[in-house]
Protein backbone atom coordinates (compact mmCIF):
# COMPACT_ATOMS: atom_id res chain seq x y z
CA UNK A 1 0.00 0.00 0.00
CA UNK A 2 1.40 3.34 -1.18
CA UNK A 3 -0.11 6.22 1.26
CA UNK A 4 0.35 10.13 0.53
CA UNK A 5 -0.64 13.14 2.40
CA UNK A 6 -2.86 15.30 -0.23
CA UNK A 7 -2.71 18.11 1.54
CA UNK A 8 1.15 18.49 1.29
CA UNK A 9 2.08 17.20 -1.87
CA UNK A 10 5.97 16.91 -3.03
CA UNK A 11 7.06 19.23 -5.90
CA UNK A 12 7.23 16.75 -8.83
CA UNK A 13 10.08 15.29 -9.69
CA UNK A 14 9.06 12.48 -11.53
CA UNK A 15 5.05 11.23 -12.89
CA UNK A 16 4.12 9.71 -9.29
CA UNK A 17 5.15 12.75 -7.88
CA UNK A 18 2.57 14.92 -10.33
CA UNK A 19 0.10 12.33 -9.43
CA UNK A 20 0.46 13.07 -5.69
CA UNK A 21 0.43 16.71 -6.73
CA UNK A 22 -3.03 16.97 -8.52
CA UNK A 23 -4.69 14.30 -5.89
CA UNK A 24 -3.41 16.86 -3.18
CA UNK A 25 -4.35 19.88 -5.06
CA UNK A 26 -7.71 18.82 -5.98
CA UNK A 27 -8.39 18.19 -1.88
CA UNK A 28 -6.98 21.18 -1.11
CA UNK A 29 -9.19 23.15 -3.73
CA UNK A 30 -12.31 21.01 -2.69
CA UNK A 31 -11.76 22.16 1.49
CA UNK A 32 -11.47 25.35 0.31
CA UNK A 33 -14.35 25.52 -1.77
CA UNK A 34 -12.27 27.21 -4.79
CA UNK A 35 -14.02 25.96 -7.78
CA UNK A 36 -11.38 27.76 -10.62
CA UNK A 37 -8.91 25.59 -8.24
CA UNK A 38 -11.05 22.33 -8.65
CA UNK A 39 -11.09 22.79 -12.55
CA UNK A 40 -7.44 23.34 -12.72
CA UNK A 41 -7.05 19.71 -11.02
CA UNK A 42 -8.84 18.43 -14.58
CA UNK A 43 -8.39 17.83 -18.11
CA UNK A 44 -10.64 19.39 -20.71
CA UNK A 45 -12.30 15.87 -21.51
CA UNK A 46 -12.49 14.43 -17.97
CA UNK A 47 -15.10 12.54 -16.80
CA UNK A 48 -17.07 12.55 -13.13
CA UNK A 49 -18.98 9.70 -12.09
CA UNK A 50 -21.05 10.82 -9.15
CA UNK A 51 -24.16 9.11 -7.49
CA UNK A 52 -24.21 7.23 -10.70
CA UNK A 53 -24.55 10.05 -13.19
CA UNK A 54 -21.82 11.31 -15.46
CA UNK A 55 -20.36 14.45 -16.12
CA UNK A 56 -18.23 14.79 -19.31
CA UNK A 57 -15.81 17.87 -20.22
CA UNK A 58 -15.33 20.97 -18.33
CA UNK A 59 -18.74 22.47 -18.18
CA UNK A 60 -20.59 19.61 -17.23
CA UNK A 61 -18.10 19.26 -14.33
CA UNK A 62 -18.23 22.74 -13.74
CA UNK A 63 -21.84 23.48 -13.04
CA UNK A 64 -21.72 19.54 -11.34
CA UNK A 65 -18.39 20.86 -8.75
CA UNK A 66 -19.95 24.81 -8.36
CA UNK A 67 -23.57 23.10 -6.73
CA UNK A 68 -22.25 19.68 -5.68
CA UNK A 69 -19.11 20.59 -3.94
CA UNK A 70 -18.66 24.35 -3.34
CA UNK A 71 -22.14 25.14 -3.43
CA UNK A 72 -22.74 22.14 -0.25
CA UNK A 73 -19.61 23.17 1.50
CA UNK A 74 -18.49 19.72 0.94
CA UNK A 75 -14.93 18.77 2.90
CA UNK A 76 -13.00 15.66 2.47
CA UNK A 77 -10.87 14.35 5.49
CA UNK A 78 -8.64 11.45 3.55
CA UNK A 79 -8.05 8.36 5.45
CA UNK A 80 -6.29 6.51 2.49
CA UNK A 81 -4.71 6.73 -0.52
CA UNK A 82 -3.32 3.39 -2.25
CA UNK A 83 -1.97 3.62 -6.14
CA UNK A 84 -2.82 0.08 -8.12
CA UNK A 85 -0.78 0.76 -11.40
CA UNK A 86 -2.23 3.71 -13.65
CA UNK A 87 -5.75 3.63 -10.52
CA UNK A 88 -5.24 6.13 -7.62
CA UNK A 89 -7.77 4.61 -5.11
CA UNK A 90 -8.31 7.69 -2.33
CA UNK A 91 -10.54 7.30 0.34
CA UNK A 92 -12.04 10.28 2.49
CA UNK A 93 -14.73 10.98 5.09
CA UNK A 94 -17.05 13.45 3.52
CA UNK A 95 -18.65 16.25 5.15
CA UNK A 96 -21.28 19.61 4.26
CA UNK A 97 -24.26 21.10 3.91
CA UNK A 98 -25.94 18.52 1.68
CA UNK A 99 -28.88 16.25 2.37
CA UNK A 100 -28.14 13.35 4.81
CA UNK A 101 -30.97 11.43 4.39
CA UNK A 102 -30.23 8.08 4.85
CA UNK A 103 -26.60 8.48 5.15
CA UNK A 104 -24.33 7.03 7.66
CA UNK A 105 -23.17 9.29 10.27
CA UNK A 106 -19.97 9.17 9.24
CA UNK A 107 -19.66 9.13 5.42
CA UNK A 108 -16.75 7.54 3.94
CA UNK A 109 -16.69 7.42 -0.15
CA UNK A 110 -14.23 5.89 -2.13
CA UNK A 111 -12.66 7.93 -5.27
CA UNK A 112 -11.28 6.48 -8.40
CA UNK A 113 -8.85 8.56 -10.16
CA UNK A 114 -6.88 8.15 -13.30
CA UNK A 115 -4.34 11.32 -13.90
CA UNK A 116 -2.36 11.84 -17.53
CA UNK A 117 -0.08 14.94 -17.85
CA UNK A 118 -0.50 16.17 -14.35
CA UNK A 119 -4.84 16.61 -14.53
CA UNK A 120 -7.33 14.15 -13.17
CA UNK A 121 -8.97 12.53 -16.76
CA UNK A 122 -11.28 10.49 -14.61
CA UNK A 123 -13.11 10.92 -11.28
CA UNK A 124 -15.39 8.23 -9.67
CA UNK A 125 -17.40 8.19 -6.69
CA UNK A 126 -18.39 5.41 -4.95
CA UNK A 127 -20.08 4.86 -1.57
CA UNK A 128 -18.52 1.13 -1.33
CA UNK A 129 -20.54 -1.76 1.06
CA UNK A 130 -18.36 -3.51 3.48
CA UNK A 131 -17.52 -6.91 0.91
CA UNK A 132 -19.39 -10.06 2.09
CA UNK A 133 -16.34 -12.25 2.42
Amino acid sequence: MNTTDPAHPAHPAHPADALAEVVGAYVAAVNAFDLDAIMATFSDDALVNDVRREFVGTASIRAWASREIVGDKVTMDVTEIVRRDALTILRARYDGEYDKTNLPDELVLTNYLTVADGRITSLIIIHNAPAPY
